[in-house]
């Protein structure tokens, strides 16, 4: 590590507070978790102009998100561990300028094949920048207020992004056109680029250890099988080619924990892996990502398909939610010195359980203000108040030359979450749809669905609970 660049940008952040020259940083990296999030919804509300103008037929038009998706989720892992052993500035760098370049050929695409490999540049992009990105901030802000603080403004940021990506989405695609959806990130990524090679601190990254090619490529493979089986699953139900394809995809990933017990320089170091802390924070962090799938996935279906409602207003429905996490993640961060993380976690968690149990009775008269906006809030709330504290569990036991990779696994585990949390509750509401298809059995089918949600999240709040232990920091400077 180069100590005098990472001095530069940390001493900045004094106790309690951001200085300027790490605001800045903070900023960058913020900006590119924005680019990430935003990019994962924007796109989704361009589907129908992206049919009409490249004349992608229904079936084709799933691989524009699928795409992305895949990339992102199969190369998360390799991402860490790139940027564990290259430096996490040189890599996040990188990362930026594949997802630019990635987002000016999509837009400018002529044929769906052309899009279809941009997105997926994309999602190879952005799998380079999310752990690098959250390493840097491990980098920047050393243990104590200022780390704390800077995870809190990067919960906003994240949960803004879902929100924001679908009323730009919107916006852009009536005012100009869907292949603005894709070049808005092109100035984005410029500005994202400059001030990171004046602010970031450089690493010369671990250069002693080797990267683990056979354990990459079976973990690589692995993801991207079992997100596109879960994809499947929750877009065409559980077919038997669908279920070959996740069977091949725990193989392979069964094949890879067992390379990681055997291998001399494992792609995920034996010392995380060993820490319960971080194996349970992980595994919360998963079943929030269930939760967080069907929130925004039922809802949005719900003011879509059974009120009418139109993208922008779709958006615009979860900034109260955005709003409470960026207040949650707050008062988390100024509780973080006096509450254990395993009970701040839990406490945020059965926040999020409630929030989902109150989606429950939605019904096709079901109004925003009674019923949606106070579940919206209170899982906001409880979310805001998870985030902090788990992303400190998460990486714990990670020093300066693993924490890319522990920041992979935890984003691993809330993608495969999400997917894997879809996939299942999309069945379980279908299934519970009974009877003459009509939106008050859709309704009863999609409530269903949120009443498993919470469950499985109570269950998170019990094993954050129980299972993450107290984390010893050191206190500001040191």
């Amino acid at each position: 590590m180069n100590k005098r660049g990472v001095d530069a940008v940390a001493s900045a952040a004094a106790p309690g507070r951001i200085g300027a020259r790490a605001a800045v940083a903070l900023g960058v990296l913020a900006g590119s978790q924005l680019l990430i999030v935003v990019d994962a919804t924007i796109v989704n509300v361009a589907l129908g102009p992206i049919r009409d103008g490249l004349g992608f037929t229904d079936a084709q038009l799933q691989w524009v998100i699928t795409a992305y998706t895949l990339a992102f989720g199969g190369l998360l892992l390799v991402g860490g561990r790139v940027a564990d052993r290259f430096g996490h500035r040189r890599m996040f760098l990188l990362g930026a300028l594949a997802f630019g370049f990635a987002s000016l050929a999509g837009g400018a695409a002529g044929d769906g094949l052309v899009l279809v490999g941009a997105r997926a540049v994309q999602g190879a992009g952005a799998a380079m920048m999310a752990p690098a990105a959250m390493a840097l901030v491990m980098d920047v802000f050393a243990p104590g207020r200022g780390r704390v603080l800077a995870f809190g403004i990067w919960a906003g940021v994240t949960a803004g992004g879902t929100a924001l990506g679908s009323v730009l989405g919107g916006v852009v695609t009536e005012a100009l056109s869907w292949r603005w959806v894709l070049w808005i990130n092109v100035p984005i990524v410029a500005v994202v680029v400059t001030l990171g090679l004046l602010v970031l601190p450089r690493s010369s990254g671990a250069r002693t250890s080797r990267i683990d090619v056979a354990g990459a490529t079976m973990a690589t493979a692995g993801l991207i099988l079992l997100v596109y089986g879960l994809t499947s699953a929750a877009d065409h139900g559980w077919a038997t080619e669908t279920l070959l394809v996740l069977f091949a995809a725990v193989l392979l990933l069964a094949t890879f924990v067992i390379l990681q017990a055997t291998r001399r320089a494992p792609l995920v170091p034996a010392s995380i892996l060993r820490s319960r802390t971080v194996v349970v924070a992980d595994c919360v962090g998963l079943i929030l990502g269930v939760a967080i799938y069907a929130l925004f996935f039922f809802v949005s279906l719900f003011l879509s398909t059974v009120q009418g409602r139109d993208p922008v207003y779709v958006g615009l429905a979860f900034v109260p939610m955005t709003v409470a996490i960026a207040v949650a993640a707050r008062i988390s961060g100024a509780l973080a010195d006096r509450v254990r993380p395993g009970h701040l976690s839990a406490a945020g968690a059965a926040l999020v359980a409630l929030g989902l149990l109150a989606l429950v009775r939605i019904d096709p008269a079901s109004s925003y203000a009674t019923t949606l906006l106070p579940g919206l809030v209170v899982a906001g709330l409880g979310l805001g108040l998870t985030f902090v504290p788990l992303t400190t569990a998460a990486m714990s036991s990670a020093g300066p030359a693993d924490s890319g990779i522990a920041s992979a696994l935890f984003n691993a585990a809330q993608q495969i979450g999400g997917a894997l949390g879809l996939a299942v509750l999309t069945t379980i509401s279908a299934a519970a749809a009974t009877g003459p298809t009509s939106p008050e059995s859709t309704t009863n089918g999609w409530g269903l669905a949120l009443l498993v949600a919470a469950a499985l999240t109570g269950v998170a709040a019990a094993l954050a609970a129980v299972l993450i232990k107290p984390i010893a920091q050191p206190t500001d400077g040191q």
